[in-house]
């Protein structure tokens, strides 16, 4: 990625309007972002923290079409998803892959009902299928699944969706849109919205490390903030009611004793309903996870404790190896932007997942709800409709084909801290061979290099500790405690290559501790 200091000049010194601006720098935003560049439109976006700080770093790790939409008669979101599951493989085969799931079964019908409703799934997803389903005997269910409950097991059904680092994913798409002349930054927060003639004609912004302020001119102005997508409306309308019902799902991360293999397991319904995941991740498992309604949006959202409760239960009760509060590396937290239906008695597993694009009377474009697998849908919504709000030449979308930077054709087979690097690990391995070729690992533990710091600040616009440590690598989402171990080698890395002082350093650490802190679980 571009220095953030040659964005920046390049708004400074930007006379013209910019032919799209879009604000938030998530899945959806750095997805529209990509469309509008892949096009040929002249395209800014601005993030006001950094690039997934927010939901799009904090999911299960799923690309999937949604078993449960399909279960509540959601047809039409299951084909979408499936087909842009599909397509994010295709594209991004480097950072997205085929994972097997596996449905225990207690009851005797519960194989034959869960059968039929995946071979309908598997037509629905027709030849982007990533692998057929099928009912397994109960011995077949334990080899695949050795520490799963034994007790009542009758048998299980086994099927394929996608997983991925979603971080990680961000980050290549964000470069994607830099490859295609895109200009993407973070640390940059809109405060207000500019109009003429009460038309949106762009914006007023704040760099949040010099606090210099831009008025940034553009013809089509996306709000892409998600869960913060309110703020930016009633910037626009001050009347405007909340659009947004944000609902939280947390996860906990543990050891892979607790799971022994690479196939993952999936509860269809829990005891309040919901759906129940334990998926490997780069030598860990994440459990997950909840449907809390929140009343307020946060960057940081914290678990509570009845989700905390209800997720080591419910993992009990499947696992032979009950999970306690001492077995989880790190906890976290995320916010879905569920689409307010106006019935605040609805539950959020009845909310529909469906995006929308709208279009205010000043022209403000607004990008509701939707979920990481459906991003690249929402955003050719997005830029189809900004192509008519700012009078643009009309251009087809490139992004159903379009390679994700870093493509190659023939991924390993295991994901880990380097593979998601695709073509430029090759890179990343000469920094490592070149500086650190005695003591390349930051952390052996979870695999990450030293090089991947360097990386990180010299190609991907990390700025703070916490870029690299919870987002460039996943040090912090995978197991807290060892990301306040690596926290002081890291800070050191990133201050030697940006020539910064030993006083950067040390505010670096103790911002990240007291962040690090909330990602550890409570042992009470």
């Amino acid at each position: 990625m571009r220095d953030r200091s040659e964005v920046i000049n390049e708004i400074r010194s930007t006379t013209e309007p910019w032919d799209i601006l879009v604000i938030g720098g998530g899945a959806t935003g750095i997805g529209t972002a990509l469309d509008a560049s892949s096009r040929g439109f002249r395209t800014l976006l601005l993030e006001q923290h950094d690039f997934g700080k927010g939901t799009s770093s904090r999911s299960t790790k799923l690309v999937h079409g949604g078993v449960r939409y399909l279960r509540q008669g959601d047809v039409s979101l299951v084909f979408e998803a499936l087909k842009e599951r599909g397509l994010m493989l295709q594209n991004a085969p480097h950072l997205v892959r085929n994972q097997s799931f596996v449905i225990p079964a207690y009851d005797w019908w519960e194989g034959p009902f869960y059968t039929i409703g995946l071979k309908v799934y598997d037509v629905m997803a027709g030849k982007l299928g990533l692998g057929p389903s099928r009912l397994i005997s109960r011995d077949e269910t334990i080899n695949l699944l050795p520490t799963i409950e034994r007790k009542g097991l009758k048998g299980g059904i086994i099927y394929h969706d996608g997983q991925f680092d979603d971080a990680r994913m961000l980050i290549s798409l964000a470069q994607t849109c830099e490859d295609h002349n895109g200009f993407v930054i973070n640390y940059i927060r809109v405060i207000d919205l500019v109009k003429e003639k009460n038309l949106i004609s762009g914006v007023i912004a704040v760099d949040q490390e010099t606090r210099e302020e831009f008025r940034i001119n553009a013809k089509a102005v996306i709000n892409a903030t998600g869960v913060f997508a309110d703020d930016i409306l009633q910037m626009d309308n001050p009347e405007a009611g909340n659009m947004i019902r944000p609902s939280q799902g947390i996860h906990l991360v543990l050891d892979e004793k607790f799971l022994q293999g690479q196939h993952a397991i999936m509860v269809p319904q829990t005891s309040d309903g919901r759906v129940m995941f334990a998926v490997p991740w780069y030598n860990k498992v994440i459990l997950g996870t909840t449907d809390t309604l929140v009343d307020r949006a946060s960057l940081e959202p914290q678990p509570l404790e009845e989700e905390i409760d209800f997720v080591l239960e419910t993992a009990g009760q499947y696992l032979t190896r009950n999970p306690g509060r001492q077995d989880v590396l790190s906890l976290f937290a995320g916010l879905r932007p569920l689409a307010a239906s106006g019935d605040d008695e609805q539950s959020t597993k009845e909310i529909s997942r469906h995006h929308k694009v709208m279009v205010s009377v000043s022209g403000l474009i607004s990008v509701i709800g939707g979920k990481w697998t459906t991003y690249r849908k929402m955003a050719e919504d997005a830029i189809d409709y900004a192509i008519m709000v700012g009078e643009l030449l009309e251009r087809k979308c490139h992004t159903h084909h379009l390679p994700v930077h870093g493509f190659v054709s023939n991924p390993e087979i295991q994901v880990n801290p380097m593979s998601v690097y695709g073509g430029d690990r090759t890179q990343i391995e000469d920094i490592n061979h070149e500086k650190f070729r005695d003591d390349p690992f930051l952390s052996e533990d979870l695999g990450i290099k030293k090089a991947q710091v360097i990386w990180a600040v010299r190609e991907e616009m990390a700025r703070t500790l916490e870029d690299v440590l919870a987002r460039r690598t996943r040090a912090l989402f995978l197991d807290a405690k060892e990301s306040l171990q690596i926290a002081p080698e890291a800070a050191r890395l990133m201050a030697t290559e940006s020539g910064l002082d030993p006083q950067w350093i040390q505010t670096q650490l103790d911002q990240f501790n007291l962040l690090a802190m909330r990602y550890l679980i409570d042992q009470a």
